[in-house]
C-alpha cells in the first residue's frame, strides 16, 4: 500500500514541476519572440519569422555546449534557467505539435545531418531522439550540391514545398561537420471563414502613401480587446480543430506602428479578450522572409559559440563551433484560413580556419500597418509585421 501511495505522490510532484518548467518556457518565449522582433525590425519592414523555430534548435544545439557557451544559450534565447527545465519543457509541448486533420495541420520535425567519420556523444543521442525526436544520417558535406539537395529535400517534405532551397550549397565545405534543423508548418482553417464573395479591392495606407489591396470582409463574434494604454486593438481569429489562433494587433492610428511597437513585449503577452461582435476588414497576404540569423543572435548574447573558443564537448570531442544559423519563413493569409511554414539550420563547422436587431459591430479596419502573432497554447510560433501588402 505504501509503495502504491509513493508512486501516486511522484508522480503529481513530476507532473506540476513538468508544468513549472513549461511555464518557465512559455514566459521566455515571449521574452525572446519580443528581442527578436525587436533585431529583425532593425533591417526589415515586412517579415515573417519563427521565436519557437530557433528556440528548438538552438535548444538542441545547447544540449552540447558546456560553461560560458552553455550560459550563452540561456541568456540569449530567454530560456528556462536549467538545461533540465528546457527538456522537460519541450518533452511535454513537442508531442502536442502534431495535428493532422481536414481542417488543422500543425506538424515539427527536427534533424541532424553529420559529417563522414563525425562521431557524436551518446548522451547528446539520446537527447536529440528523445527530447527531440530528432533523426540523424550521415551525408558528405565535401559533396557540397549533394548534400544541400538531401537537406532540401527533407525541408521541403516536411514544410509542403514552402520552404524551398534553405541550403545554399556554397555554406558547405570539407569543413562542415554537421547540420542540425528545425521544420514547423502549419495549415489551419479559420473558425469563421471569410466569404469570397465579399472580398473586394480597397486602400491600403502607409506613411503616405496608399496602394490597392484585396481587404476580406466579415462581420462576427471574436476575441477582442482595445488597448488604450497601449493605442492599439487587438483581434483573435481562431482555428478550427486545435487551440491555435492568430491575433492581428492594430494601432489605432495610420502611422502609429512605430509607437506601438516601443512595447513589443507587452503586446506578445496575454490579453483579456471580451467576445464582440466585431466588423473585420482584412488583407489577404502572402509574405516571405529569408534571415541570416548570426548578426542578430551575436546582438542577442549568444557570440562564443559562433567563434573557435566555443566548448560543445557534450556533443561531440571534435572541437567544434557554429559557423552560421539561417531561417526561411512563409505565410499565406486568405479567405479560408492561414498556411505558415519556417525552417531554421544551424551548421556547425570544425575550427581550423445574419443576426436579430442589436447594436452596431465594433469596427477592426485593417487598413493600415500592423503586427501579428500566430500562437499555440501560448507559445509564439510565428511573429509578423506588415507595412505594406
Amino acid at each position: 500500500m505504501m509503495k502504491n501511495i509513493g508512486l501516486v505522490f511522484w508522480t503529481i510532484v513530476a507532473g506540476v514541476t513538468c508544468q513549472n518548467a513549461l511555464e518557465e518556457f512559455k514566459q521566455g518565449n515571449i521574452k525572446f519572440s519580443a528581442r527578436l522582433y525587436k533585431e529583425v525590425l532593425k533591417e526589415n519592414k515586412n517579415f515573417i519569422i519563427s521565436p519557437f523555430s530557433i528556440e528548438v534548435i538552438l535548444g538542441l544545439t545547447q544540449a552540447g555546449a558546456v560553461g560560458r557557451t552553455f550560459n550563452e544559450f540561456t541568456s540569449s534565447l530567454n530560456l528556462p534557467s536549467t538545461q533540465n527545465k528546457t527538456q522537460e519543457a519541450l518533452k511535454e509541448f513537442l508531442p502536442s505539435l502534431q495535428h493532422n486533420s481536414d481542417n488543422l495541420t500543425l506538424t515539427t520535425a527536427n534533424k541532424l545531418y553529420l559529417g563522414k567519420n563525425l562521431s557524436i556523444n551518446k548522451n547528446f543521442e539520446n537527447i536529440a531522439k528523445s527530447i527531440y525526436h530528432a533523426g540523424a544520417q550521415n551525408v558528405d558535406f565535401a559533396n557540397a550540391e549533394k548534400a544541400a539537395k538531401i537537406i532540401n529535400d527533407w525541408v521541403e517534405q516536411q514544410t509542403k514545398n514552402k520552404i524551398q532551397n534553405l541550403i545554399d550549397p556554397k555554406l558547405l565545405n570539407e569543413f562542415t561537420r554537421l547540420v542540425l534543423v528545425n521544420t514547423l508548418y502549419f495549415s489551419g482553417t479559420w473558425t469563421f471563414p471569410f466569404e469570397k464573395r465579399l472580398t473586394r479591392k480597397g486602400k491600403f495606407y502607409s506613411g503616405n502613401n496608399s496602394t490597392d489591396v484585396e481587404l476580406m470582409h466579415l462581420v462576427e463574434r471574436f476575441g477582442y480587446y482595445d488597448d488604450r494604454e497601449h493605442k492599439a486593438q487587438f483581434l483573435e481569429l481562431k482555428f478550427r480543430g486545435g487551440n491555435v489562433s492568430l491575433t492581428v494587433i492594430l494601432p489605432h492610428e495610420r502611422n502609429g506602428l512605430t509607437a506601438v511597437e516601443q512595447n513589443v513585449e507587452d503586446l506578445l503577452k496575454p490579453r483579456p479578450l471580451q467576445t464582440e461582435r466585431v466588423a473585420v476588414t482584412l488583407p489577404k497576404f502572402t509574405t516571405s522572409s529569408s534571415f541570416a540569423l548570426k548578426p542578430i543572435l551575436q546582438n542577442l548574447g549568444l557570440k562564443i559559440a559562433f567563434t573557435k573558443q566555443a566548448n560543445f564537448s557534450e556533443l561531440s570531442q571534435e572541437p567544434l563551433y557554429i559557423d552560421t544559423v539561417i531561417q526561411k519563413a512563409f505565410v499565406n493569409v486568405s479567405e479560408s484560413g492561414v498556411e505558415a511554414a519556417a525552417a531554421t539550420a544551424v551548421i556547425g563547422a570544425r575550427i581550423t580556419a445574419v443576426e436579430p436587431v442589436q447594436p452596431p459591430p465594433i469596427m477592426f479596419k485593417c487598413d493600415h500597418p500592423f503586427l501579428y502573432i500566430i500562437k499555440y497554447n501560448d507559445v509564439v510560433l510565428f511573429s509578423g509585421r506588415n507595412e505594406k501588402v
